[in-house]
């Protein structure tokens, strides 16, 4: 059988946990999804060539590339997908977005407000010229999610007064594990902050529909030192080297804020909750009622209507034809996981390149998400002063 739909190649650039997982939604979002559009896994880009080509045999992408400006040069790639560290996402979005391509970006946006800047005012200026981006909040398409947002906007939590976010990790407790790049500040930006509750303050801001106008924050990195990446490798072959290398993110950060139309809000990121694996929990209290959602149980939201007498929390299992995007999937109660919410988000992506349309969240939600934390970070740095979101 034929298939007419226009074909759009898709170049990766990065292989590893997020690469992984943005390749395993471009291989099935044709087969759960009616697109209007046909993605094809044209080329990978990563800087080893045997590690490059392996993957690219792994994961299903046809060619590789050892230079990302060689792949964004190709004519069999139309979308560029970042799966780098943040210290090279302003680069290569920006040259792609340039060259005509269509960018998705993983978050956090970049590792400052200046690159994020530029970010989005590089995708402003090639959405006149038809060329979309988005920044890879994933955490929107969980289906639980989404459905939360559909309450908020639909009124049933009447007015917004308090969300309480927490994303609570537990995988650098240890402190020998290693000095790996996420815990260096010039190639991630920030710890814990930027990690994970750049996902907090994301999924926070959409549920309610309005954004972080001030924060107060403190923020702590408890293990100052680590073992260097490459020793640590040695140490498990039986090297007896000690050398260390500085933390320079933090470990942990806290902060409160307010949001537009004057709700509360509570925000805690941590990679040291020992227990927590991927804890990112959201309540929100409306004079109405109040939500709640845990991704360790991401199938589920719990939901209080204030109107209904003497009624306290119910479940709702998020897994019904008319819930969001669960209607796609499987049969009712049968659960999703964690990467079918890469399958959404680039499945919304497509439709909205497709029509021509601006995907979300933007590059300009992106910034919005990472002058929130430049605030948290001034605030941390000043004594917990109040600082404004600007």
């Amino acid at each position: 059988m034929t298939d007419n739909r226009p074909a759009l190649g898709v170049g990766m650039v990065g292989y590893a946990f997020m690469g992984r997982v943005h390749s395993q939604a471009w291989r099935n979002v044709g087969a759960f999804f009616d697109l209007p559009v046909r993605p094809v896994m044209a080329v990978l880009s990563g800087r080893s060539p045997d590690r490059t080509a392996a993957a690219a045999a792994s994961l299903g992408w046809a060619a590789v590339e050892t230079d990302w400006k060689r792949l964004i040069e190709r004519d069999d790639v139309s979308i560029v997908d970042v799966c780098t560290p943040g210290d090279s996402h302003a680069e290569i979005a920006i040259a792609a977005l340039a060259a005509g391509k269509h960018v998705v970006c993983e978050k956090p946006l970049a590792n400052s407000v200046a690159e994020a800047e530029a970010m989005a005012a590089a995708a402003r200026e090639a959405a006149a010229r038809g060329v979309r981006s988005m920044v890879a909040f994933n955490y929107r398409r969980v289906p639980a999610v989404a459905l939360a947002r559909r309450l908020v906007a639909d009124g049933r939590l009447g007015e917004i007064r308090h969300v309480r976010a927490q994303y609570l990790q537990d995988w650098i407790v240890d402190p020998d594990f290693p000095l790996v790049w996420r815990l260096q500040k010039d190639k991630a930006g920030s710890g814990a902050l930027g990690d994970i509750g750049a996902h907090a303050v994301d999924t926070a801001q959409f549920i309610i529909g309005s954004l972080l106008t001030g924060v107060s924050a403190i923020t702590e990195t408890f293990i100052k030192e680590r073992p260097l990446a490459e020793v640590s490798s040695g140490l498990a072959a039986g090297s007896n080297t000690d050398a260390k290398g500085e933390v320079t993110v933090d470990d942990a950060a806290l902060f409160i804020g307010r949001f537009e139309g004057g709700a509360l809000g509570s925000f805690e990121a941590t990679r040291f909750a020992t227990g927590r694996k991927n804890a990112l929990r959201i309540e929100v209290n409306g004079s109405l009622g109040s939500l709640s959602f845990d991704f360790e149980a991401m199938n589920e939201l719990w939901f209080h209507d204030a109107t209904e007498p003497d009624a306290g929390f119910r479940r709702i299992l998020v897994t019904e034809p008319d819930h969001p995007y669960a209607g796609a999937w499987w049969p009712p109660g049968h659960g999703l996981g964690y990467d079918h919410t890469f399958v959404h988000e680039v499945k919304d992506f497509l439709e909205a390149v497709a029509e021509g349309a601006d995907p979300t969240p933007s590059f300009d939600d992106g910034l919005r998400v990472q002058q929130v934390l430049a605030a948290v970070e001034a605030s941390a740095a000043a004594d917990s002063r109040w600082t404004a979101v600007v």
